[in-house]
């Protein structure tokens, strides 16, 4: 049935991203904040996790099996000859440091590894405990930390940001189109959104805009 006028459909909103069969996630957070705990609770692991920073160097590795009731009871039925179960990957990344997006601490390493993945798990340190080392200030404090991986992780779309502009400029003064005068369009957009500190997620995008941002 057409909608009742004077009520206008909902507008799905396109997500970002490139879907796809599998999943991979990333631990991110500054040093001492418990990743690698996290990720041997998450995987049934034990990768080191000492009381100094970059105890993590080369992100470690963990394919997790996803429970599902669904699926057990759909094997219990059916006694399959090779049971298969939904799983993420998930990868215990180096921690983050202030200045990482020009360099500091494992710097660009860290974030090449970030944009391997499909999606982030944040980890914030919430407690107290002198016999744990503070990489920033001299007291714990979640906000701040929440704040310093964020600025660095868009510095660091900054810079990929600019670079595209650049070429998409270069490009249309050679031949404009209207894909790419479009594209340059969202890429300015961005821009802003940065400087703004606004997540690009937060946006309206149109399936074009989509398709070129999942590049």
């Amino acid at each position: 049935m057409p909608p009742k006028k004077g009520k206008e459909a909902p507008v799905k909103k396109v997500l970002l991203g490139r879907p796809g069969k599998s999943l991979s996630m990333g631990l991110v957070g500054l040093p001492n904040v418990g990743k690698s705990s996290t990720f041997n609770v998450l995987s049934n692991l034990s990768v080191p996790a000492e009381n100094y920073p970059f105890c993590t160097i080369e992100p470690s590795e963990a394919r997790v099996a996803i429970p599902d009731k669904r699926y057990e009871k759909l094997c219990e039925m059916y006694s399959p000859a090779s049971k298969v179960p939904a799983a993420i990957t998930i990868f215990d990344i180096a921690g983050l440091v202030k200045g990482a997006s020009t360099g500091s601490g494992l710097g660009n390493n860290f974030l090449a590894e970030i944009r391997a993945v499909d999606g982030i798990y944040h980890v914030v340190r919430a407690f107290d405990d002198a016999d744990v080392l503070l990489t920033e200030g001299d007291e714990v404090n979640p906000e701040r930390d929440m704040e310093i991986i964020t600025d660095e992780l868009m510095a660091k779309d900054s810079q990929i940001l600019e670079k595209t502009i650049e070429d998409l400029e270069t490009k249309i003064k050679k031949k404009e189109t209207k894909e790419l005068k479009k594209d340059l369009e969202t890429a300015l957009i961005c821009r802003q959104n940065l400087v703004d500190k606004k997540p690009f997620r937060n946006e309206s995008w149109d399936p074009i805009q989509t398709a070129f941002l999942n590049t």
